[in-house]
């Protein structure tokens, strides 16, 4: 056994990411960054389904196992049944959160006392503060990483002072573009229809679920989030009133990448993190077209659409006449009583072959980078619109859950770096934005996702933002695993 491992000095860092796609892919990222930093004693935790199709769809044996003495994957048994059939995001959260509390907390809690050596600092997701207990109940510091928006986590925050403001609950339609003003730093922003759903659609004020988000976070001293000061500046500035200590990490892909290449000596640096498995099929495909030609359209690992919701999509974007790539999950298509519905429409099948591709999952950061993509249709999930910001790629969002509502209205009022469709599924109106992003307003949004790419990759170098954060952490980590 190598010696070093055992050394009370070295930290033995648990991470334990919720059980998603945009939480494991930047909770390994964030792994492996703490690996390059020297911090490579690592235990990093998954439910037993997600590391299956991790071990199914990636190489992260031999990007971790092999490559980072010290580094070990361990998994708990689902508490949580992970394929029943398309349900209410929000309804599949609470059962989750429930099921972990219950089930998970006692298991990862007699795991970390048998230990060896013991677990000196855990890093958890927002969505499972019993890790955070269980921290607390064995005397270890810990730390919340957030993987979704500043933008969101402050609206999600501030709920409470939403109802006190008596700006909740919503009335109805005629009620969605009132504006909301007791969220600090967005009183001139955000709009009752760009609060996140499980908040628009809960009209009892009193309902415990309002509550979850700032109860979840009530035991933390200090945050990571997957996102920039130069993006998020301001709404950092107000989260840093209740939580001085923040460390903005991101675009956490592009600061892995740079540290990678940096090591490496410029050499091309690319990874997946993917639960599903990718068809690389289209990256030949996109290598035949012309320059800023295509939209690459996904909408992500989650989001459900009916067959005539498909079909204004589709209609949309061909009548449009521009090129795509477009990512259909098999079980993303759902009948109207919400059952799967078994294939894509024939109008897909018979549409204009010689301008779209579609595939069932892509390689999608490699995609972005592309030098024939001009566009990206995307559900604002907030992996996606850091890799389209890095890249330097407009959108067009047409958000489905969660954070995906603020996210989008930031991309399309705030920064400029693209069109917002939310609450909208018409071909005309589809076929118009696409046009618009494309051919009429391109100019002005190439120029600005340019200006913000360059912050975004000046954030990650050496001296950077994120990059001076991330330093910072490992120093905090060192810290309180000594204490």
């Amino acid at each position: 056994m190598n010696k070093s491992l055992t050394c009370p000095s070295i930290p033995h860092v648990l991470i334990f990411p919720a059980p998603g796609q945009g939480h494991v892919n930047s909770m390994l990222k964030l792994a492996e960054l703490l690996c390059l930093s020297g911090l490579n004693h690592i235990t990093f935790f998954n439910f037993q389904i997600i590391h299956e199709n991790l071990i199914r769809c990636t190489d992260i044996e031999s990007r971790f196992v092999s490559k980072y003495p010290g580094f070990q994957f361990k998994t708990i048994p689902d508490c949580f049944s992970f394929n029943d059939g398309p349900k209410d995001p929000g309804d599949r959260l609470r059962e989750f959160l429930d099921a972990t509390k219950t089930k998970s907390k006692p298991i990862l809690k007699k795991l970390i006392i048998e230990s060896s050596p013991p677990v000196s600092y855990i890093i958890g997701d927002m969505l499972t503060s019993f890790i955070h207990d269980v921290a607390s109940e064995l005397g270890i510091p810990s730390i919340q990483f957030h993987t979704i928006s500043a933008c969101a986590m402050w609206i999600f925050y501030s709920v409470p002072d939403i109802i006190a403001a008596h700006q909740l609950p919503i009335k109805g339609e005629e009620d969605m573009d009132r504006l909301i003003t007791a969220v600090p730093g967005m009183e001139t922003i955000l709009r009752c229809r760009d609060l996140p759903k499980k908040i628009v659609q809960v009209d009892d004020i009193t309902n415990p679920n309002l509550l979850m988000n700032r109860n979840e976070m009530r035991e933390a001293e200090s945050l990571i989030l997957n996102t920039f000061e130069e993006l998020e500046g301001p709404i950092l500035s107000e989260i840093r009133t209740q939580y001085p200590k923040i460390y903005a990490i991101g675009p956490i892909h592009e600061l892995l990448k740079s540290k990678l290449e940096s090591i490496n000596k410029g050499e091309s640096y690319s990874s997946s993190n993917s639960l599903q498995q990718v068809d690389r099929s289209c990256m030949e495909w996109l290598d035949r077209q012309p320059l800023h030609s295509v939209v690459y359209v996904s909408f992500g690992s989650i989001t459900l659409m009916t067959r005539d919701q498909f079909m204004e999509l589709w209609y949309g974007l061909a009548n449009s006449k521009q090129r795509f790539l477009w990512v259909i999950r098999n079980e993303s298509l759902i009948d109207e009583d919400g059952n799967v519905l078994e294939s894509i429409p024939v109008e897909l099948e018979m549409g204009p072959k010689e301008r779209g591709y579609v595939v069932n999952w892509a390689p999608q950061e490699e995609v972005l980078a592309h030098k024939a993509i001009g566009g990206f249709w995307t559900h604002s999930g907030w992996n996606s619109t850091l890799e389209s910001i890095v890249a330097g790629v407009p959108m067009i969002c047409w958000p489905y859950y969660g954070d995906q509502q603020v996210n989008s209205r930031f991309v399309g009022e705030v920064w400029k770096l693209g069109l917002d469709m939310k609450d909208t599924c018409d071909r005309n109106i589809v076929e118009k934005m696409i046009n618009d992003l494309m051919v009429d307003r391109r100019e002005e949004f190439v120029k600005s996702a340019a200006n913000m790419a360059e912050l975004a990759r000046n954030s990650v170098k050496e001296g950077g933002s994120s990059a001076c954060n991330l330093d910072s952490l490992i120093e905090e980590i060192k810290l309180m695993s000594m204490k």
